[in-house]
Parts: C-alpha cells; structure tokens; sequence
C-alpha cells in the first residue's frame, strides 16, 4: 500500500521535528522563569501606584535575563497570521531569545521564501537568538540586528507585510510611526501586552484604534493582551 505524501504548500513548519524541538526547549525555560517573572510584575505594580515612569533603558535591564515572548497559542496565531496574508517581508521589535522570531521565520519559509527583520538591545540575548535560529534551522530566513531599535530599524524593505512589537512598550507608537510609510494596504500589526502595560500602552492603542490614522484594530483577550490591527 502507498502512502500520499502532503503537498509542499501544506506544510506547517511550526510542527515539524526540527522547529518545535527548539520551541519545546524554550517555553520549558520559559516556565522556569515563573516566580521572577512574577517579581517583576510586581515592580511594575509598584511604579503603576506611585506612578513613577520606568525608561527604556531601565525596562530593558529589568528583562535582560527574561523570558518575555509571545506565549504558544499567540505564537502560532502570528505564524497562522503570516500565512493567511502571504508574508514575505515581517519586521519584528523585541527578539529576546527568539521564539516569536521562530514562529515568523517558519511562515516565511511555507510561504515560500522572505525575510524576518529583527532587534535586540541586549548583546547576550541577541547571540542566544541567533543560536536558536540556527538550532531551528530557519537562519537563512531571518535577520537579528542588535541596538536600539530605534536605529536599527531605519532601514527596512520598501514593502512590509507584517510588524510585530514585543519590545520597551513606550517605544511601541514611536516604532509604529517609523515604519509606518512602508507598511503595504493590509498589512497586520501583532502587539503583545496592552493589558499588562495598560496605561503605557494607552497611546499606541488609541492610534491604531482611531480609523482615522488608517487602521481597524481590535484587542484580543490573549497572553497579556494582544493589539491586532490591520493597515487600511
């Protein structure tokens, strides 16, 4: 009896050994880093109440050794994302130690071929990212620059088709504008916790939520909150 192989378009990289080992691994350190993370939940309750504004610099030394990624499900709904509007070109604030990057690049990949932009601030976890990568065999998709954002996102591809922001939250509008010229009609931004940051986050939600600014956008009860927005 013969076997029917799958066609190569219904592929799901995400599921193959290969990729969700190295995912498996991550989300396994992930949870080990449960009760620090809850330490820093409470500091950030602390700064809410006495209302002291926390800066860039200092959020992303709070988080240089943690993970704080996209959790499994919102991982897979940016692959499935992805797919469903035929991304070639994602752009990616906030790599961290590489696991949305994972999910994107293997989109990328069953589309049949682009590229992941990313950036990292932190020197140690931009290397582990690029080890990961390279573990999940997707490096020839994805480009991890280290740095400010700010900077190393200045130049980006004519055409972007998909932006996900998971990095300092007060710089979520500021990235949003810069690369706002480029982003194609249809376009979707992915933006990782708006209930978390609530108050920090209130800006960027108020733009994309104004039609007016060329957007339709709706808040997903996922992970810690979830923005999706489309680009009008």
């Amino acid at each position: 009896m013969t076997t029917t192989q799958p066609a190569a378009s219904s592929r799901c990289s995400i599921d193959e050994p290969q990729v969700r080992g190295v995912l498996d691994r991550l989300y396994a350190d992930q949870k080990k880093q449960v009760p620090a993370l809850l330490r820093l939940s409470l500091k950030e309750l602390r700064d809410k109440i006495v209302g002291r504004k926390v800066s860039v610099e200092e959020e992303v030394d709070r988080i240089k050794s943690l993970y704080v990624s996209l959790s499994p499900k919102q991982g897979r709904l940016a692959y499935m994302i992805a797919r469903s509007i035929e991304a070639r070109s994602i752009v990616e604030f906030g790599t961290s130690f590489g696991i949305s990057t994972i999910h994107l690049a293997a989109a990328i990949r069953d589309n049949g071929g682009g590229r992941v932009i990313g950036t990292e601030m932190v020197p140690s976890k931009h290397a582990r990212a690029c080890a990961n990568l390279e573990a999940a065999g997707l490096t020839d998709l994805v480009e991890i620059r280290q740095g400010d954002a700010r900077v190393t996102l200045r130049e980006t591809p004519e055409q972007i088709d998909m932006v996900l922001l998971d990095g300092a939250k007060d710089l979520y509008l500021t990235m949003l504008r810069l690369l706002e010229p480029r982003l194609r009609r249809g376009s979707v931004i992915f933006a990782d916790n708006i209930f978390l940051f609530r108050r920090a986050l209130g800006p960027y939600v108020s733009y994309v939520q104004d039609p007016g600014n060329g957007f339709s956008s709706v808040t997903l009860f996922l992970g810690s909150g979830t923005e999706y927005s489309l680009r009008l």
